[in-house]
């Protein structure tokens, strides 16, 4: 079969995120970090090793049984139960018996993590991302793209809905922002050979996306909490954590930002609160 005539694979990514995207209380004063607002916003990618139907089937078992058990009578679980998209796993929300159950079953299966952690701050907010949240989210996502670009398949993209953030245009912007990046790197002669495909979805609707978000949540309890414990547990699933915006580290030329396995995230990644 002749290269041109070879059957382009498709494979599918699962995106949510954890944190907000909140800089500024009323009259513009900087509420980052603040209670209730968070210091960093992380989006995060799975990428599965078994079929995929399989998994949401497992997933919405797991599911049913958290809603139909009586020891999780809680007025949160009731509420989910009890909507029209019905109970599904959130790790904000989730109980911890509920996580740790959720957790475990995430580490029995195959699949990896990679995610962009963002840690919010004006200056960047204003110049870089022109104070809008869809383009500090858009900047973010081609973080998670450009080194994506040359692997000659179709990627489809199923990412947990966000407002402006995950309108077409400003999908479509990050894909951009991110052949820019790659043929930064590369050089610009370097071919695009992935076609990305973005399909916007809600959580209740692809029990897939509830794993995404329990990666990030994981993620996002290090830089805000320095809480170590969710992240050790499915430490060899988190392929990369790239801190995109710690100059400090990048600036070392070392590329430190970038955590693997073998480079763990530790408590010293947590944020230190910012002063106002």
């Amino acid at each position: 079969m002749s290269k041109k005539n070879k059957k382009i694979r498709t494979n599918h990514r699962f995106l949510d995120e954890a944190g907000d995207t909140t800089f500024y209380a009323k009259g513009r004063r900087s509420i980052i970090g603040t209670e209730g607002v968070s210091n960093c916003f992380i989006l995060g990618m799975v990428k599965f090793y078994e079929p995929l139907e399989k998994i949401r089937e497992q997933v919405a078992e797991l599911q049913k049984q958290v809603s139909d058990n009586p020891f999780f009578e809680l007025p949160s679980i009731i509420k989910k139960k009890n909507s029209e998209g019905g109970y599904y796993f959130h790790a904000t929300d989730d109980v911890p018996e509920v996580r740790f159950e959720f957790f475990k079953f995430i580490n029995s299966i195959g699949c990896s993590f990679e995610a962009v952690v963002g840690r919010k701050n004006i200056e960047r907010y204003e110049t870089k991302h022109k104070g809008k949240e869809e383009y500090f989210y858009a900047d973010l996502l081609s973080h998670l793209l450009k080194n994506k670009l040359s692997k000659g398949e179709k990627m489809v993209l199923h990412i947990s809905e966000r407002g402006k953030s995950t309108k077409n245009a400003n999908l479509d912007l990050s894909l951009k922002k991110a052949i820019q990046r790659y043929h930064k790197a590369k050089g610009e002669t370097k071919e695009i050979t992935t076609e990305v495909l973005f399909n916007v979805n809600y959580p209740t609707k692809d029990p897939l996306l509830n794993i995404a978000d329990y990666f990030c949540w994981a993620i996002q309890r290090v830089f805000e909490r320095g809480e170590m414990r969710y992240y050790n547990f499915l430490k060899e699933k988190i392929s990369l954590v790239i801190d995109v915006y710690d100059s400090s580290a990048y600036n070392s030329g070392k590329w430190e930002n970038y955590y693997t396995p073998k480079n763990p995230l530790t408590i010293k990644n947590k944020i230190s609160p910012p002063l106002h």
